[in-house]
C-alpha cells in the first residue's frame, strides 16, 4: 500500500469539523483544541504546498500549542478558584440562615427549625425553645448556631 505524498487541505478542514462535532457530547474536553490544530494545518496547506511529513509535523506542533493554550483558557475561566472546597457542599449555603430553636437546648445540643426542616444543632450555651438563632457553621449534618442578635 502506498501512502499519499500529501493530503489535501480539505481533508484537514473536514477532519477539523468532525473533531469539533465530537466535542459536542463532552463539552470541556480538549477535542476542540485538536480541531483548532487541524483547522490551522488546513489553513497552512491552503497557503503553502506541504508534504505529508510537513503536514503531520505541523499538526503535532500546532496540536501541542493549541492544547497548552486551551489549558490556560480553561484555567482563566475556572471560577471555582484554587483551594475552594465548597463544591458539592450545599449545606454551606445554610451559614447565615435564620431560624428558631424548636426545642430547649440541653448541654448545648438541641434542634432548630429552618423553614420547614428540623435540624440537629449545637450552641455554646443552652437556649429556650422558640429563641431566634442564626447558623454560624455546619459540621456534618449538625448546625452550629448562636442566638440571633436583636436589632436596637
Amino acid at each position: 500500500m502506498m501512502w499519499p505524498a500529501t493530503l489535501s487541505p480539505w481533508a484537514w478542514a473536514v477532519a477539523a469539523v468532525i473533531i469539533a462535532f465530537m466535542e459536542l457530547p463532552v463539552p470541556g474536553s480538549y477535542l476542540i483544541w485538536i480541531a483548532c490544530a487541524a483547522a490551522l494545518t488546513a489553513l497552512a496547506g491552503f497557503l503553502v504546498e506541504l508534504s505529508l511529513s510537513a503536514q503531520l509535523t505541523a499538526f503535532v506542533i500546532l496540536n501541542i500549542g493549541t492544547c497548552v493554550a486551551g489549558y490556560f483558557v480553561y484555567r482563566h475561566f475556572d471560577r471555582r478558584g484554587r483551594g475552594d472546597d465548597s463544591v458539592n457542599r450545599r449545606d454551606l449555603d445554610l451559614v447565615g440562615a435564620h431560624g428558631a430553636a424548636s426545642e430547649t437546648f440541653v448541654n448545648g445540643q438541641g434542634r432548630v427549625r429552618l423553614g420547614d426542616t428540623i435540624w440537629l444543632a449545637e450552641c455554646a450555651d443552652d437556649i429556650a425553645a422558640g429563641t431566634a438563632v442564626v447558623v454560624t457553621a455546619v459540621r456534618g449534618t449538625t448546625l452550629i448556631v448562636s442566638r440571633k442578635a436583636h436589632a436596637a
